[in-house]
C-alpha cells in the first residue's frame, strides 16, 4: 500500500482570492463537479467557517472539521482541535485511503501547506474582490505536471484552468 499524504484542493482567482463573506464569489459548477470528482471516497479536512459556508455533511467523505470551539459537534462529522489530529482521524479512520483532501479555508490553508504532497488548483482567469486569499506559493518548491484549460457554460464564460502541483523533491530544489 502506499503512504497516506495530503493534498490540498482550492479554487482561487487570479488574485488568490478564495472567498468573500464566507462564500465563493464566482458560481462554477463545473468546478463543483471536479471537486466531487476528486474527493469523493476520501477523507477531507476543513475550518469551521467552510464547513458552515458548504452547509451540510458531504457525503461519501469523512468529513474532519478543525475548530477551537469547545463542544462543537456536527453529527456525521468528525470535530477536532487541531490539524495534528485532523491528520489522525483522516488516516486512522481511512487506513485503505492513501489522499486526504484540505478543502480550506485560509488559516487551514496555511498551517497545511508544508505537509502536503499535491495541490488541485482551480486557477479562475479573472480578479475577483474578497477577503480570504489562498497562500503564495514558493515556485522553488512545487512544479506544474498538469494543466488543462476549461470554459464554463452559460453567459460569463469564465475561463479557468485545472492544474496539478506537485511538491519536488528536496533534491531537486
Amino acid at each position: 500500500m502506499k503512504s497516506p499524504f495530503l493534498s490540498l484542493l482550492v479554487a482561487m482567482s487570479k488574485n488568490r482570492v478564495i472567498g468573500k463573506n464566507n462564500r465563493l464569489p464566482w458560481h462554477l459548477p463545473e468546478d463543483l463537479k471536479h471537486f466531487k470528482t476528486l474527493t469523493m471516497g476520501h477523507p477531507i479536512i476543513m475550518g469551521r467557517k467552510t464547513h458552515e459556508s458548504i452547509g451540510k455533511v458531504l457525503p461519501g467523505r469523512t468529513n474532519i472539521i478543525v475548530t477551537r470551539q469547545k463542544n462543537y459537534t456536527i453529527p456525521s462529522a468528525i470535530v477536532v482541535d487541531s490539524i495534528q489530529s485532523a491528520f489522525a482521524a483522516g488516516f486512522e479512520k481511512n487506513s485503505a485511503e492513501n489522499e486526504a483532501f484540505v478543502i480550506g479555508g485560509e488559516e487551514i490553508f496555511r498551517q497545511t501547506l508544508a505537509f502536503s504532497r499535491r495541490i488541485y488548483l482551480t486557477e479562475i482567469q479573472k480578479k475577483f474582490d474578497g477577503d480570504t486569499f489562498f497562500p503564495e506559493l514558493n515556485s522553488q518548491e512545487w512544479h506544474e505536471t498538469e494543466r488543462t484549460i476549461h470554459f464554463s457554460e452559460g453567459i460569463d464564460q469564465l475561463e479557468y484552468h485545472l492544474i496539478t502541483l506537485d511538491r519536488k523533491t528536496p533534491s531537486s530544489i
